[in-house]
C-alpha cells in the first residue's frame, strides 16, 4: 500500500476564467477581455496539485461526474502524480465547471452551479476511507459542501483526531448564515486553522485581525493562521502571536488559488517537520508565486522556486 504524505478531503473543478472582467464595461455592452481559459481549480484539488509539485506524496479524496469534465479533472491530476484511487466519479452527476471572473486587481467573482459535483461531496463517501488516510489530514473548506453539516463535521474530525492524525482547515464564506459559536463543536480537533481576514470576519463580526487570531486560540485551536494578503499572515497559538510578512514586490494578477497555494505550502512544511513560523513563511512565498499568474496553481513549479522567495522574505 503507497504510503502518503497527506490526504486532501474536498472539491475539484473547473474554472473558466476570463481577465481582466471590468463590470462596468460589459454594463455599457462591451464583452472584449484579454483572455479566456480554461484551468483546474477547487480548494483540494489546488492543495492537492501544489502539494504534488513540491515533491509530498498526495491522496485526494473527492467527487466528480462521469462526464468530459471529470474525466478531464482525472487525467489533469495524474499528469500531476496526485493520487486518484479515491476520487468517487459519480453516474448523472455533473462536474462543477465554474466562471471565474477576475478584475484589473486580481479579485475574482465566482458564477457556479449549486447542484454540481463540488456541493456533492459528503461524510459518506470520506469516512469510509479514515484507516486509509495520511499522517496530515487536510479538509480543504468547511462550507464548501452542504452535504457537509456542521454534524457531520464534527463526527468526521472526531474520528480524524482519535486516530491520530494531524488535522489542518481551511473555510470559504458561510453559505447559511453560520458563526463563530456555531464552530466552536469543531476547533478543538483542529491543529492548525488557515482563513484569511475576510473569511473569519464574516464568522466573528470582528475586523481586528490580531483578535480573531486570539479568539480561536482560545476556542481551541491548536495554531491559527489568518491570511492578511499583501501583510502575509498572523500566527498564534498558546505561545503568543506573531506576524510572518509577505514578499515584498510582488505583482497581483490574479489571487484565485492564492490561499490554497498558502495551504499546501504550509503543509509541505509541516511534512518536512519545520517550525510553524517556517511553515507560513513557505506559505507565503508560495502564495507570491501563485498571485503572479492567472490560474489557482500555474505559478507554483516547485520547492526550489518557492525556497528561493522564502530566502527573500524579511
Amino acid at each position: 500500500m503507497i504510503m502518503y504524505d497527506v490526504t486532501v478531503i474536498g472539491p475539484s473543478v473547473i474554472d473558466i476564467l476570463a481577465a481582466p472582467f471590468d463590470p462596468d464595461a460589459l454594463a455599457k455592452g462591451k464583452r472584449d477581455v484579454d483572455q479566456i481559459r480554461m484551468s483546474f481549480g477547487g480548494d483540494a484539488l489546488n492543495e492537492s496539485v501544489v502539494l504534488s509539485r513540491l515533491g509530498k506524496k498526495v491522496q485526494l479524496l473527492s467527487k466528480i461526474g462521469a462526464d468530459q469534465a471529470g474525466r478531464s479533472i482525472r487525467k489533469h491530476l495524474e499528469k500531476e502524480k496526485v493520487s486518484t484511487e479515491h476520487v468517487i466519479v459519480e453516474e448523472g452527476l455533473n462536474t462543477s465547471v465554474n466562471i471565474a471572473l477576475v478584475d484589473a486587481d486580481g479579485g475574482r467573482k465566482f458564477l457556479m452551479d449549486p447542484h454540481s459535483s463540488q456541493r456533492k461531496l459528503g461524510l459518506e463517501d470520506v469516512l469510509p476511507m479514515l484507516d486509509q488516510m495520511a499522517p496530515i489530514v487536510s479538509f480543504a473548506s468547511i462550507f464548501i459542501s452542504p452535504c457537509f453539516t456542521i454534524e457531520k463535521i464534527e463526527k468526521l474530525f472526531s474520528r480524524i483526531k482519535a486516530a491520530g492524525k494531524t488535522l489542518v482547515c481551511d473555510v470559504t464564506r458561510p453559505k447559511n448564515g453560520e458563526t463563530f459559536e456555531d464552530l466552536k463543536v469543531l476547533f478543538p480537533y483542529i491543529d492548525f486553522f488557515v482563513p484569511n481576514d475576510e473569511e473569519i470576519f464574516l464568522l466573528t463580526g470582528e475586523k481586528d485581525p490580531r483578535r480573531n487570531v486570539q479568539m480561536l486560540v482560545d476556542a481551541g485551536v491548536g495554531t491559527a493562521i489568518v491570511k492578511i494578503g499583501k501583510d502575509g499572515c498572523l500566527v498564534g497559538n498558546k505561545d503568543g502571536i506573531i506576524q510572518v510578512p509577505a514578499l515584498a514586490g510582488v505583482k497581483c494578477v490574479d489571487t484565485t488559488g492564492a490561499g490554497d497555494t498558502f495551504a499546501a505550502a504550509l503543509i509541505a512544511g509541516l511534512v518536512e517537520g519545520r517550525s510553524i513560523a517556517d511553515c507560513a513563511k513557505l506559505g507565503c512565498a508560495a502564495a507570491s508565486c501563485s498571485i503572479e499568474q492567472v490560474g489557482a496553481t500555474d505559478g507554483v513549479r516547485s520547492m526550489e522556486q518557492v525556497l528561493e522567495r522564502y530566502s527573500r522574505i524579511r
